[in-house]
């Protein structure tokens, strides 16, 4: 196991430990781990649907099915969401994004049935980083694009140990620690 999925398992644990995943669908609040090993950082993101496009189903009107393929778009070409710091040169070499109820593969239970269900986007955005010293804040702007997040819960792993804080209001500057 490389040490970015080491330092997410790390991050997932201590969520789990300290009851921070307790309740883990809570329409507005969103949660952003942020891991750092080297010259590569990776962000994994965890979003109820409803904090991002206002349903948690499959899109049933016209106006859905846009606010639906809106928000993977965006996700899928983050630049806008997430600044790592410019000194830093970072590059981003990879995106995904899960959120199988808006992209209609949830199956005939869900999208079909019309209930309304809990559902989730899961995304994972890795960057490499020429100047990894560099790296000091991470400037997200989730809130900004997506009018329905409250709160944005972000803990960051790297190698000077774990921290976690969370943006509300303006607030849109993580401290990446190094």
């Amino acid at each position: 196991m490389d040490i970015v999925k080491s330092l997410a398992a790390a991050l997932l644990w201590s969520a789990q430990a300290s009851g921070v995943l307790a309740a883990p669908h809570v329409h507005g609040v969103v949660a952003l781990d942020v891991a750092l090993d080297g010259s590569r950082v990776v962000l994994s993101l965890k979003a109820p649907l409803d904090s991002l496009v206002g349903f948690e189903r499959a899109p049933r009107t016209d106006a859905e099915r846009r606010a639906a393929a809106d928000a993977l778009a965006r996700l899928r070409q983050p630049d806008a969401l997430f600044k790592l710091d410019p000194a830093a040169g970072c590059r981003r070499v990879s995106v995904e994004v899960e959120a199988p109820v808006l992209e209609a593969r949830a199956g005939p239970g869900v999208a079909a049935s019309g209930a309304d269900v809990h559902a989730e986007l899961e995304a994972q955005i890795t960057y490499d980083c020429a100047q990894p010293g560099g790296l000091q804040t991470l400037e997200v702007g989730l809130a900004d694009t997506f009018k329905r997040i409250r709160r944005i819960d972000v803990q960051v792993a790297g190698p000077r140990g774990q921290a976690k804080t969370a943006l509300r209001g303006t607030a849109r500057s993580v401290k990446l620690g190094r």
